[in-house]
């Protein structure tokens, strides 16, 4: 582990002047690029002393760009389109650089580092994406992934995602089917046992004439 000195805030990690342990590749990939922090040297900590008033400022001055920004994507919603089954799955899926090009492309100026995604986006509807504008400013947009303008459209007013063409059919279709085979069954069931009743009380019947006739055949023998 590697111990820094954090520069600003960092969600989940610290905050501004607090030394934390990280893993090497996070502080050299990361944190030591975007001079969010500093190697925790004795060198550094002095530095770090030294210029914390100013740290704070910029950090402060920061917020308020951010929270100035957050304005502008107040209400936001971006229709990403997208090919999908009729099940509404994804032929793929949405990612943060999808995200953020959507946002540029309304107008709003947006890094994909900082679309915060769980996970990616595999499915057509209304999806709720955060956005980290600063580590302690974030806001929350909409991406409507549809297959369709038309479809997006459709969705932003029901506030849900819409059923694809034909697929409500073919889902009663299938219902139907299904309840067409239920109700087969029985009916298959009784014509079994039916059959099997008939070809007991035919065994009877053969077997009555059989003794008859053997008794027959014995009087006359007498």
């Amino acid at each position: 582990m590697m111990e820094v000195i954090l520069l600003e805030r960092v969600e989940k990690l610290g905050q501004i002047g607090d030394v934390v342990k990280v893993k090497p590749g996070y502080a050299r990939n990361y944190l030591l690029p975007q001079k969010m922090a500093l190697r925790a040297t004795k060198a550094n900590l002095a530095y770090f002393e030294e210029q914390q008033t100013q740290f704070e400022a910029v950090n402060l001055e920061r917020r308020g760009e951010a929270e100035a920004a957050a304005r502008r994507f107040a209400g936001l919603s971006i229709v990403l389109v997208r090919q999908a089954s009729d099940m509404g799955q994804l032929y793929g899926s949405i990612r943060p650089q999808d995200i953020a090009d959507g946002v540029n492309d309304a107008g709003v100026t947006l890094e994909h580092k900082q679309v915060k995604l769980d996970h990616p986006i595999k499915t057509i509807g209304l999806h709720k994406v955060r956005i980290a504008l600063h580590p302690e400013v974030a806001v929350e947009i909409t991406a409507n992934v549809a297959r369709s303008e038309a479809e997006a459209e459709l969705q932003a007013k029901a506030g849900m995602p819409v059923p694809a063409p034909g697929a409500e059919t073919e889902a009663a279709e299938a219902e139907d089917d299904g309840e067409d085979r239920a109700t087969e069954a029985p009916a298959a069931e009784a014509t079994f046992e039916n059959a099997g009743g008939e070809t007991e009380s035919g065994g009877e019947a053969d077997g009555d004439v059989k003794e008859e006739g053997a008794g027959g055949a014995g009087k006359a023998t007498d």
